[in-house]
Parts: C-alpha cells; structure tokens; sequence
C-alpha cells in the first residue's frame, strides 16, 4: 500500500478560541440530532428577537428574516457566523422609508445603478425593494430543503423581487435563484445585485476589527479599468487593494469606507477570515453577451470612516452613518443590465460554498480553495511526493489521476478522506509511480461523484534525499 499521510488543521489545532463574544459560543460545533434524523429541515424560531426562519441540515444552519426585506441574515457553518448581524436593530421592524437607510445587516437582493440623477437610477434607502415584509414558503423539506421569498411590486422602479434558496441534505452547497420582475406598464433596464455584509469585528474583541479578513477575486486580463480595479468610492491610493502577481484582487478588510469595482469573468468571489480560518466562495455565470453596470460583475465595500471631497474643493474625514463605524465588509454580485418589457422577468443564479481559508489564499477551483497549490515531486527513491493545502466543497475523498509523458493515463491512488470542516494539508508519497509525468489531484464526493480538480501539476525531477 501507498504510504500516505494527511496533516489536518481543526479549530483547536489553530488554537483558535471563538468565546462568548460572539455567536459562535451559541452554536459551538454539535450534531444536531433532529437535523441527522431528517436530512434538512425548516422551522421557525426566536432569531435576536426576530420572528425567524431556520433552514438547516447537518452542515449549516441558514437564518431568514421575512419582516426585513426578506434578508438572510446569518449562515453559520460548523459553528461559525459569516455574516454581520447590526444589533442596533435586533428583533426591530421599523416601516420601508425613502428618507432613512435601516441597515440590519445580513443578504438581501439591491438593484444597480444607484442614483438620484433620474427614474432610470435607484434613490436606495429602506424603500419597499430594501425594507418591505417579504411572503416566506416552505416548498420542501427533507432530502432537499427549498423555500421561496417574494416582495411586493415596487412602483417607483417598476420591480419585484422573488427569491428561491435551496439546500440539500448531504452538503453546506446553498443555491440561489434571483428573480426580478417587471410589473410595471412600460419597459424597465436594471441589474440585480446579491449584497451579502460579512462580519469584519475581531472574534475576541468585538469593539475593533479583524486585522486578517480578506475578500478575493480573479481579475480581468482584459480590464476595462486602468489598474484591473476601479476605486467608486474613497481614497485613490488604498494600500488594502491590491493586484496580485498571479492576477487575484485582494482586498484586505480596515475600517475606511472603500467601493471598489471588478470586472471579473471568472465567476467567483471569496470572502476569507484568516483569524477563523474559515472561507465563504459565492459563485456567478459571467455573461459577455450583456452589459454590466459600470461594467462592474464584482463589487467590495469596505466599511468604516469616509473621506469626501466636497464641491469647494475641500476635504473631510468622517466617521460613517454610524460611530463607531459598524464592521463589516460587503460582497456584491451584480447580474447584467437587462431590459424587461411589461411582465417580463429575468433570473440571476448564484451559490455560496463555506469551506476553510486562510490569508495564504490561492484561487478557486470546481472542488474547493487552493491554500498552497498542489507540488508533485520525484525522490531518489522514484517514489512521488504531493504536498499541498487546501479547503474543500464537500465530503469525499482526495484521488490522484496520474499520466505519462505522452499523457496516457495510468490510474488513479485514493489519498483519504476531506471533509469542507477542516483544512486539508496534504502531504502523501505515492510509490510505484515512477513513470507518472503529470498529476492532477480531484474530489471525489460521499457519493461517488468527481466534483473536479483542486490542480494539475507536472512532476518535478529527481530532487535529493534530506
């Protein structure tokens, strides 16, 4: 048999301690045996005070807030909440307004673009598209849990907004189907926005923020934007943004107000928590058939204090609508700009995949995030050595596709079991593999499925004994 040997980091390996201070103490890693017993499930529940709806399985646990603007307003994977949760309004429910913006935190589904210039703009604010009660329906449950969210007809806009979330019984995998309407008598042309504001506070001090949070995405080789990016909003000059070497943008969360614009093709973004060591990818299908607002497919905000520029030309520097500044981060998928004549609808399909991250951060693959990209290396011995780290998008286990030079396949070594709740450092020899030239290494699922590559290398030479 092959010798292999799998390094795993687990939340107390990191050493990591999520306290009381933040959600994490009330839902500390446990099996839910109801949830076992049931596959996926939804119920209702006290939710911060909120009458709330609990849809989960033995993964993850997903929270929604009808009354809200029928907001998703946490996920808490193993044990960890992603999203920022404003406990100024907890359990609150305060009427749609066009004059007051009530940020409640959580994901919800905005409209682009933004602006009071004229009709063809969004004014923003708690208006019914942000704030209205939302009609929540269980479709199904058990195997496959899916239910449905849908707003009231916004005049002003001319747009309805219905959302269906799916999740199943055998992963953390959500799916989202967006869907805008025109109920309005003329044609309309919006892009539909997916906002998602990620907790940004520091897990043992909640007063002040995570130093190591990250948001990443791939940037366009062929940006219409001059540095791959586009600053929207805030300082020009921003040492948090940056363009990696391997063509990432990453953006590393402090709390000064930032808007930054990408247009990725690649249909991705991860927002990454490098304290936790916990990751969340949300995935799109880029369309070049159509036009993205401000050709924008991926947009970051930063929150925090704000530098304006006023008309007079001077400049000031303020705290945000809130002080101290709320900490978080928001994830913007936005669809195309699609025109919708009277009755017409379009949809916008996304999904979220929690895994496990750190600051190392690579790329995204079909089968999970690249931490340290995978290595094959040939010993004096002839034997190959494949090392790596990665975070993965369901359970399975890792296997190795091996090829000759001429790329004739030889096989495949099973290497262990993954599982999405642990970071997965892969260290494995494989003998009797000598005439192996390339390998790519897959995920093949609890059921059998090959769910694609987390990398395919060439296997270096001959490399001397330590």
């Amino acid at each position: 048999m092959n010798k292999k040997t799998f390094l795993w980091s687990s939340v107390a390996a990191l050493g990591l301690n999520l306290t009381a201070l933040n959600e994490s103490a009330l839902y500390a890693r446990q099996k839910d045996v109801a949830t076992l017993d049931t596959g996926c499930r939804v119920e209702q529940i006290n939710y911060q005070g909120w009458q709330a709806q609990q849809v989960s399985n033995a993964w993850i646990k997903l929270i929604f807030v009808p009354q809200s603007g029928g907001r998703l307003m946490q996920v808490i994977f193993d044990g960890h909440p992603f999203l920022f949760v404003n406990r100024k309004y907890s359990g609150k429910y305060l009427p749609p307004s066009k004059t007051e913006w009530f940020n409640y935190g959580g994901d919800k589904l905005w409209v682009l673009p933004e602006g009071t210039e004229d009709e063809q703009h969004w004014a923003g604010n708690s208006d019914l598209l942000d704030d209205a009660p939302y009609d929540f329906k269980v479709l199904s449950q058990g195997e496959r849990c899916e239910v449905s969210l849908t707003g009231p007809a916004d005049p002003q806009t001319g747009l309805q907004f219905m959302r269906t979330v799916n999740l199943g019984s055998d992963s953390a995998l959500i799916t989202f189907h967006a869907v805008m309407k025109n109920t309005s008598g003329h044609p309309i042309e919006w892009s539909m926005q997916s906002v998602s504001q990620y907790d940004t506070a520091d897990a043992k001090d909640p007063a002040h923020h995570n130093k190591n949070f990250w948001g990443f995405t791939a940037t366009n080789s062929s940006s219409s934007y001059l540095n791959q990016y586009f600053v929207k909003f805030g300082p020009a000059e921003n040492s948090a943004a940056q363009v990696r070497a391997n063509g990432l943008f990453a953006v590393h969360y402090m709390p000064l107000a930032a808007e930054l614009w990408v247009d990725s093709k690649e249909g991705w973004l991860a927002m990454v928590d490098g304290d936790t060591g916990y990751a969340m990818v949300e995935r799109f299908r880029y369309d070049d058939t159509k036009p993205y607002p401000g050709k924008a497919s991926v947009i970051f905000w930063t929150n925090g204090a704000q530098l304006h520029q006023h008309p007079d030309g001077t400049t000031t520097f303020s705290d945000s609508d809130e002080s101290p500044p709320a900490l978080y981060m928001e994830a913007e998928l936005n669809s195309p700009m699609v025109r919708l004549e009277p009755g017409q609808s379009y949809h916008f399909d996304t999904e979220w995949l929690p895994t496990r991250g750190s600051a190392s951060f690579r790329g995204v693959s079909d089968a999970g995030v690249i931490l340290n990209p995978l290595h094959a290396a040939q010993t004096e011995a002839k034997e190959i050595t494949l090392t790596g780290a990665f975070g993965v998008f369901f359970s399975g286990k890792f296997v190795a596709h091996l090829y000759d030079r001429r790329g004739v396949a030889m096989g495949i070594r099973e290497l262990g079991r993954v599982e999405p709740k642990d970071v997965v450092k892969l260290r494995t020899e494989l003998k009797d593999a000598a005439q192996a030239a390339r390998i790519s290494l897959h995920l093949v699922d609890a059921n059998g499925l090959d769910r694609g590559s987390l990398g395919e290398v060439a296997v270096d030479s001959v490399t001397e004994k330590e």
